[in-house]
């Protein structure tokens, strides 16, 4: 795990990215975006193994994330990491890409998709954030309250963010993976990183496109785990019945972080809907 790191810079509009490549450069592009509070650290397995089946396969952190730029007044809303995406797939010189998403990653895809008029050849969601309401009940307190949790302890918030994340995964995380998950929003700036970027998710990003999803006409899977505690297995299918052509993969023994529970099996599903 010590070898996962994005390397490469990018300087968008929302602050610098670091993002990499695995792969042939000449092969066909597949870009992974991670959701919150996550980073393309998530996605090591299987953009690894994707890489090894002949794709280029493109990670990066979005800004306020991983090892991305994290700063006061930052613009790290779901609006800014769609407009950032767009500005990376130019860097790139990509232009019809395969696109992965998990989290929160999948309302950045959507945007482009349905706001940018980027245009993809397939496109897998992995317990996306795409239909409302969304945020549980701890993520709606702390959004509410971001100041007060930002001057926590920072033993105290270290804590929190640890279960937090810990609560993402059905089996449970090593706890090396668990430390290098919760690392990123540690220190001032990570734990002022954490709280801002709870407090600009707002549900009117992904309102302003949950209309549009009937006009979505590339493949899409949806894949779920089964045992996602952040939110429900039933979200799996209403979105799938939602856009046309859509297929459902329900991911069995894993929660919402499929990619560290069950990611030989992600990598499968990934891997025939991509061929």
């Amino acid at each position: 795990m010590s070898d996962w790191h994005v390397a490469r810079t990018f300087d968008s509009s929302a602050g610098e990215v670091r993002w990499d490549r695995l792969g042939d450069p000449a092969a066909p592009p597949v870009v992974l975006l991670h959701g919150t509070p996550f980073s393309s650290f998530v996605w090591r397995a299987v953009a690894r193994a994707l890489a090894a089946a002949g794709r280029q396969v493109l990670v990066w952190d979005m800004p306020g994330y991983g090892a991305s730029a994290k700063f006061s007044g930052q613009d790290v809303s779901l609006a800014a990491q769609g407009r950032v995406l767009t500005e990376l797939l130019d860097h790139w010189e990509v232009d019809e890409p395969q696109v992965v998403a998990h989290d929160v990653g999948g309302a950045v895809a959507l945007r482009a998709l349905l706001l940018h008029g980027r245009r993809f050849r397939r496109l897998a969601l992995v317990d996306p954030v795409a239909l409302a309401p969304w945020g549980s009940p701890f993520f709606r307190l702390v959004g509410e309250h971001a100041g007060v949790f930002e001057r926590l302890p920072a033993a105290l918030h270290r804590a929190l963010v640890r279960e937090y994340v810990a609560s993402a995964s059905s089996p449970g995380l090593h706890p090396a993976t668990l430390d290098r998950l919760v690392e990123p929003w540690t220190g001032e700036a990570g734990q002022a990183a954490f709280y801002r970027q709870i407090a600009q998710a707002d549900q009117r990003w992904t309102d302003e496109i949950e209309r549009r999803y009937g006009s979505v006409d590339v493949p899409v899977l949806v894949c779920w785990g089964e045992d996602d505690a952040w939110i429900p297995a039933t979200r799996g299918k209403e979105l799938a019945d939602r856009i046309p052509g859509a297929r459902l993969q329900p991911i069995a023994g894993a929660g919402h972080l499929v990619q560290e529970d069950a990611p030989a099996e992600l990598t499968a599903a990934l891997l025939g809907f991509l061929d």
